[in-house]
């Protein structure tokens, strides 16, 4: 989900390129897509490249990444399946349901679920009672949350706080939040601090490198 900078090099410790299977975007703002170029690029530019890479994403979301090279150049390394915020399908073995979460382009919240887990993703968001909605009961909600506890009031309908995600997490009643998108050179622990404000569950920061067990 959201190959945004630097994620294709992080993506090559754990895969060869020909072996991601689809790849799940919620918006199209490059910090959540713009390595789905260098990923698409490594498929396409071998002897024998690989089937074409299923790509989901909310409309035209991602035409903006997929026109970074010359025309036709990548047509054959991608098939492309966009979905409207709302709607439900799979993906392999993956059950996935959308919304539609406030953002200053159409974004898509997430949920994953198989083999009896669940795992949600916000992508970028301002505060919705939707966010609990679709997060109700998941194991892992991996939430956007760019500042700690004090948003700037023209990104105060777009973005969220570390405070504002453990409550939607408190109502949701998750088992764990990851905390993300924090603003660079955010000090981590001021947002742990400030999400055991308005929560008293397992908070943690979604770091480099970060696995977790579901099981």
């Amino acid at each position: 989900m959201d190959l945004g900078h630097a994620a294709f090099p992080r993506l090559l410790e754990h895969s060869a390129p020909h072996g991601v299977d689809a790849a799940l975007f919620s918006h199209g703002h490059p910090d959540h897509c713009a390595d789905l170029n260098p990923l698409l690029r490594a498929r396409a530019m071998v002897d024998t490249p690989p089937p074409a890479l299923p790509l989901y994403a909310p409309p035209g979301e991602l035409a903006a990444v997929l026109a970074l090279d010359r025309p036709g150049m990548l047509d054959e390394a991608y098939r492309l399946h966009e979905f409207d915020p709302g709607e439900r399908f799979a993906i392999g073995p993956f059950d996935v349901t959308t919304r539609l979460l406030p953002h200053s382009r159409p974004n898509a919240g997430i949920r994953l679920e198989g083999g009896g887990r669940s795992l949600v993703y916000t992508g970028d968001t301002g505060p919705s009672p939707v966010i609990a909605e679709l997060a109700r009961g998941a194991d892992v909600l991996i939430a956007e949350a760019t500042y700690a506890e004090e948003m700037p009031a023209d990104l105060a309908g777009e973005l969220s706080t570390a405070r504002q995600a453990a409550g939607h997490a408190a109502r949701a009643r998750v088992g764990r939040l990851l905390l993300t998108h924090l603003w660079p050179g955010s000090e981590p622990q001021a947002f742990i601090e400030a999400a055991g404000r308005a929560w008293d569950g397992e908070v943690a920061i979604a770091d480099t490198g970060m696995v977790i067990d579901l099981d």
